[in-house]
């Protein structure tokens, strides 16, 4: 089923053309051969040759794609048009991320995916001219992968300050020492972008042992990609588990300075939050498209699952679940554009909120579609681990309900008691 993509009023006619050409792309482009470039998916039951054939298909096709992607001027919608991308704003970008998680890979065609983007957002806003020549060019270009590695076993990942990994200034060179784990496209990155520790005794590049970012190759001498993390009983994944054991880098590899860090983190997670949702948003319009196909074609005990009343209330609950999902998070997108200081708050509210009821929506698609649901032929089952990790994924529900109660407790103690109605 085709995503249904209608005018919204209100919005820039600009944006409402931007939202028709996307969604004509995924459609027309990426709908029609989704199982060809999941391949890994439905790959396993054939022999080593068959799966090499079909690698190189999806190869194939991803890269006809991305070239109609460019074509359509639908490329890297995240970057300033002198890097090669469409220069949109948060809040239009918000929107293009909805129509690009109904389909399976949609992000990576349209050079929009995590963690290249981020990383590739990170390098303009910090990144020095020899930076941006070395590494964001090629990697907008798609000529190189890259990571983000900031997590680590050993230390709690809502809790930055508790990261261990140092990097202590010898001259001209870092040095580099830390054990970090979900490191993200950690098998094919060509450089990763690691949080850590800067003790720089000179002064020069900021306070000791605060937060800092450096651009790290990954072949450099002792950079160790220990493992592909296991996921829910997957045997490995690309989130990757990687040792930095006396890496030395030069010191022209900081991204920012010393005590910058932390807020370049949140830089690139605070919007990663709102997107994040909003691909659970595009994610959930695909499994109630999915459900409602199901619901009216399939016959069982003498009648079609639509006229089931447990099915009934299957889509009258999936529906309010997207809706409110999406009012939830386009409300904190907007805030966000127009930099309201409540927008905080509304970011955690819906970091909780959404997953929440994406788990719900996709739950009840797998049970309508039955043993189908379970399977890699359906994006079902993968939307549902989605749902589950983002519940972890960039802070955990807990940290961010103490968030949104600590703000506003803070408001009434002000004697500012909320509006809901504005």
């Amino acid at each position: 089923m085709a995503i249904n993509v209608e005018e919204v009023p209100g919005l820039a006619p600009e944006l409402n053309d931007i939202r028709r050409r996307t969604a004509r792309v995924v459609n027309e482009d990426i709908l029609p051969v989704e199982a060809e470039l999941t391949w890994l998916s439905r790959g396993y039951a054939l022999d080593a040759e068959e799966r090499e054939h079909h690698r190189r298909r999806a190869i194939v096709l991803k890269e006809e794609i991305k070239a109609k992607v460019a074509e359509a001027g639908l490329w890297a919608p995240h970057l300033p048009t002198e890097y090669g991308g469409m220069g949109l704003d948060f809040l239009s970008l918000a929107y293009m991320h909805e129509i690009l998680a109904y389909a399976a890979g949609a992000s990576e065609l349209f050079g929009v995916a995590a963690p290249n983007a981020g990383n590739a957002s990170l390098l303009v806003k910090y990144g020095t001219k020899e930076q941006k020549e070395r590494f964001l060019i090629p990697l907008v270009e798609g000529k190189i992968e890259s990571g983000f590695s900031m997590t680590e076993p050993d230390s709690a990942g809502s809790d930055p300050r508790s990261l261990r990994a140092e990097a202590v200034r010898e001259g001209d060179e870092w040095v580099i020492n830390g054990h970090k784990w979900f490191t993200s496209n950690g098998i094919a990155a060509d450089f990763f972008i690691v949080m850590c520790r800067g003790f720089d005794q000179s002064g020069e590049l900021g306070p000791a042992g605060q937060m800092v970012q450096i651009i790290v190759p990954t072949a450099t001498r002792g950079v160790e990609v220990v493992r592909g993390i296991g996921i829910f009983g997957h045997e490995h994944s690309d989130h990757c588990e990687v040792v930095y054991d006396n890496v030395r880098v030069p010191v022209a590899n900081t991204l920012g300075l010393v005590g910058e860090g932390h807020q370049a983190a949140q830089d690139r997670l605070g919007a990663g939050r709102v997107y994040h949702c909003m691909n659970s948003i595009g994610q959930m319009w695909r499994a109630f498209d999915l459900m409602m196909e199901r619901a009216m074609g399939r016959q069982v005990h003498g009648g079609l699952l639509r006229d089931k009343q447990f099915i009934q209330g299957f889509i009258a609950d999936s529906y309010s679940d997207l809706q409110a999902a999406r009012l939830m998070t386009v409300q904190a997108a907007e805030k966000v554009s127009r930099g309201d200081p409540e927008a905080r708050t509304a970011i955690s509210a819906i970091k909780v909120f959404v997953p929440a009821a994406f788990a719900r929506v996709v739950d009840r698609a797998i049970q309508v579609w039955g043993g189908a649901g379970v399977t890699n032929d359906l994006p079902l089952s993968r939307m549902f681990l989605s749902a589950r990790v983002l519940r972890i994924a960039d802070g955990p529900d807990e940290v961010h309900r103490i968030l949104v109660a600590k703000n506003l407790l803070r408001r009434y103690e002000a004697g500012r008691p909320l509006d809901f109605a504005s």
